[in-house]
């Protein structure tokens, strides 16, 4: 949020400190950047059976170097120490610090706090290791899309509160790299939620800000300190539409791509309680491995456009039939890069190999097959802005040649889809796919050669808004004509926000779609909105 900063600002923003940050108005420049000690609580992530990496920020009053501990009990007094760690941290890293504490039991809560250089202590946080053995049930709650503007961030409040969770999961666009009036414009704004810098982050500093800004919300600061997290970046990180040689909004005004997308990964690196391993699994007591992978900036082929294809043609239906037979079957088109491929195919068939009951795949973008249905033209508000009318527009006529509505998910890779998904079939795998990106929820049955590879749940936004931002009929409506489009959709939600909780036993899967009450104020009510599961064996819901 942002203030006029004035003189009773300056005061009391200096006599607060990192306090500033938690009240409502203060996330501002000048609190983000004078604010010393522990600015931003605490967080936890990577976990393992036996280790977890712990994260805070500490700026010392001389905005030098300092030395931090970490320390870790089972109790909430610290009467007996059972980690610890320590590490110097600087303006090198953003007075960022993260510590893997190693040599802990499994599945045990432990409380962790910081150690500042004068004894100060930070706040303390929870964090859970994997278990070790035969897990009977594993909970994981499931984020993606938190753009600050558009609302409050009331689906981390909500699961922060929960104490059935075992771990948190975000599958990307953490943070949105907007400027001010633009995504979600100055009417669109809710209470004056503003993240800094208030221009388009591109360098590395505007990263940073950014970070700061968003990991001042007291929501999001209490998931963290509730939680250990898995995450991994979208397109947001760094900007709109990402791929491994540029962006969509990545203009030639703006600099390199290559030096912007270096800026934004150094942030996120420092900012996340995150490894620097671009993928990574986690061995989930044999009842899962979970899959964290990247398919934005290190090997993803740039993304067909329908307006590049459409552009100048005389005969549309003609354009968008060559296309279909040529460039998007291409073979060399990759979410993931060959490298990753390999390693993802190779570890899902050491996961079945090693008997754990589920392979839990996380990704950025959606992998079920979605077209836009024919009658989508009558959904459209009479004042929608000439650009959703010719999104709409273009997305029913590549659905009547058989193509998706999104190329930027993996609708636009088939040939890497069916890598993927043979690949689970030929190891047998009891495949879910957890995804975000598109600010709304499905439910599919994820098939390959008419057979049945998986299922996907993908998850609404935490704030970012939906389909129904746009249209001007009931959203029960575009349900069910998504559903009826496309044979492996089974369910579908374009109105509500909030996050996913899947619950993992031996023998099944179940997730349900949290729906938060609203976004616009501030609170935590949320109701069940729909729910799915799937027996293992089947590879499809029910």
């Amino acid at each position: 949020m942002t203030i006029a900063i004035d003189r009773r600002q300056l005061i009391l923003g200096g006599m607060l400190g990192a306090g500033a940050l938690a009240i409502p108005g203060f996330a501002n420049a000048f609190a983000l950047l004078q604010a010393s000690g522990f600015t931003h609580s605490v967080a936890s992530g990577e976990p393992s059976a036996s280790s977890l990496l712990l994260w805070t920020r500490y700026v010392p009053a001389n905005r030098g170097e300092a030395r931090l501990k970490v320390e870790l009990s089972e109790t909430p007094d610290f009467t007996r120490i059972a980690g610890a760690g320590e590490m110097v941290t600087g303006p090198w890293r953003d007075h960022t610090a993260k510590i893997t504490v190693a040599g802990l039991r499994p599945g045990t809560r432990y409380h962790f706090r910081f150690v500042a250089p004068d004894g100060g202590f930070s706040p303390v946080g929870r964090a859970k290791t994997l278990p070790e053995g035969n897990a009977e049930r594993f909970n994981i709650a499931i984020f993606s899309c938190s753009n600050l503007g558009f609302g409050y961030f009331n689906a981390y409040g909500h699961a922060a509160a929960r104490d059935d969770i075992d771990l948190a999961v975000h599958l990307g666009d953490y943070l949105y790299e907007y400027g001010p009036d633009n995504y979600p414009n100055r009417q669109q704004t809710v209470d004056g939620r503003i993240p800094q810098p208030e221009r388009e982050m591109v360098s590395l500093a505007d990263y940073r800000m950014r970070f700061a800004s968003y990991r001042a919300d007291p929501d999001l600061q209490a998931l963290h300190a509730a939680h250990p997290m898995v995450a991994l970046w979208d397109d947001h990180e760094s900007t709109n539409d990402s791929w491994e040689g540029g962006a969509q909004n990545h203009q030639a005004d703006e600099g390199e791509w290559a030096i912007r997308r270096a800026a934004s990964m150094q942030a996120y690196y420092e900012w996340m309680p995150v490894s620097e391993e671009p993928w990574k699994a986690y061995d989930i007591a044999g009842l899962a491995t979970l899959f964290r992978t990247e398919t934005r900036l290190l090997g993803r082929s740039r993304p067909h456009e329908l307006a590049e294809i459409l552009n100048g043609s005389g005969d549309p239906a003609r354009a968008l039939a060559a296309f279909r037979d040529g460039p998007w079957r291409d073979s060399a088109m990759t979410m993931m890069g060959t490298t990753q491929e390999a390693w993802l195919d190779a570890e899902i068939r050491a996961s079945v190999r090693s008997g754990a009951r589920w392979q839990v795949v996380g990704f950025g973008t959606i992998m079920g097959e979605t077209k836009t249905p024919r009658n989508a033209g009558e959904w459209l508000a009479k004042d929608a802005p000439a650009f959703v009318r010719g999104f709409v527009e273009r997305g029913v006529a590549a659905s009547r040649a058989g193509l998706p509505l999104n190329f930027d998910a993996w609708g636009g890779y088939p040939a890497a889809r069916a890598r993927f998904l043979s690949g689970a079939q030929d190891a047998e795998a009891n495949l879910i796919v957890i995804a975000g990106d598109s600010h709304n929820g499905w439910a599919y049955d994820l098939a390959q050669k008419g057979r049945a590879a998986g299922v996907e749940f993908a998850g609404q936004a935490v704030t970012s808004p939906g389909f129904e931002s746009a249209l001007g009929v009931d959203p029960k409506i575009v349900a069910r004509a998504l559903v009826d489009t496309n044979p492996e959709l089974k369910w579908a939600d374009t109105s509500n926000r909030g996050y996913m909780a899947l619950s993992l036993t031996p023998e099944r899967a179940t997730n349900d779609w949290v729906f938060m009450d609203g976004i616009r104020t501030r609170g935590t009510g949320a109701r069940i909105g729909h729910r799915a599961s799937v027996t293992r064996g089947r590879n499809r819901m029910g």
